[in-house]
C-alpha cells in the first residue's frame, strides 16, 4: 500500500505495532526506527541498542523495552521522549522480547544464554532467570492459561512457561522439525 525508507546499514529483525500510539517500531542494527503509521514516516529513532532484535511496548507504563542481542541487555526507553531510563543485565544474547501486561513484566528469549531473562517494567529489577534447555527465538501467550510458548530452535522444540510461578512447565518436541524460528 505505501513504502516508508528507513534506510541505514545493518540488519533487520522484529517490527513491532503499538496500535494505541500509531507507531512501528523497527529493530535496525544498533538502533530502533520508530515510524508514524498514519503519517508514514520516519519520527524518531532510539539509538545505542547493539544488534538490538525486537522492541516491546508497555503503554500503561509508557515506556518500550529493546533486546539488545549483543550488549546482552535490555534498554528500557520513554516512549514518549524515546530517551533511554536504564539498562537491564539479560542473559546471553537476548532475542524475541515480551511485555505481559497483568503482571508488568518483561520476558527477554536468550539466544545464547539458553534462557529466558523475566524483570519489572516499571524498576527494571531481574526477578527471574529461567532455563529452557534449548535457543530461544519467538514467545507467544495463551493469557487464558497464563503461559508463554517459546519455540527453541536448537533442539525443535516448543518450551511452555508458566508466566505466575517464572518455571518451565514443559518441553514439546516437534517431531519432523528443523530449526523452527517462528511462532
Amino acid at each position: 500500500i505505501k513504502q516508508v525508507p528507513i534506510g541505514g546499514d545493518g540488519g533487520w529483525d522484529y517490527v513491532t505495532v503499538d496500535p494505541q500510539a500509531h507507531r512501528l517500531y523497527v529493530a535496525h542494527a544498533t538502533r530502533v526506527v520508530v515510524v508514524d503509521i498514519d503519517a508514514g514516516r520516519v519520527v524518531g529513532e532510539i539509538p545505542d541498542t547493539p544488534g538490538v532484535h525486537g522492541f516491546a511496548v508497555a503503554p500503561d507504563l509508557g515506556r518500550g523495552y529493546t533486546s539488545n542481542g549483543r550488549a546482552n541487555t535490555s534498554t528500557i526507553v520513554d516512549l514518549k521522549t524515546l530517551k533511554a531510563l536504564g539498562t537491564v543485565a539479560t542473559g546471553g544474547n537476548p532475542d524475541a522480547i515480551f511485555y505481559e501486561p497483568s503482571t508488568h513484566e518483561v520476558y527477554t528469549m536468550n539466544g545464547t544464554g539458553k534462557s529466558a531473562t523475566v524483570f519489572n517494567g516499571a524498576t527494571g529489577a531481574v526477578v527471574a532467570t529461567i532455563a529452557l534447555g534449548g535457543k530461544p527465538e519467538a514467545v507467544a501467550q495463551d493469557v487464558a492459561t497464563g503461559r508463554l510458548f517459546v519455540n527453541l530452535e536448537d533442539t525443535a522444540a516448543i518450551a511452555v512457561i508458566d508466566s505466575s510461578s517464572h518455571a518451565l512447565k514443559a518441553t514439546w518436541p516437534l517431531a519432523g522439525c528443523e530449526e523452527p524460528t517462528g511462532l
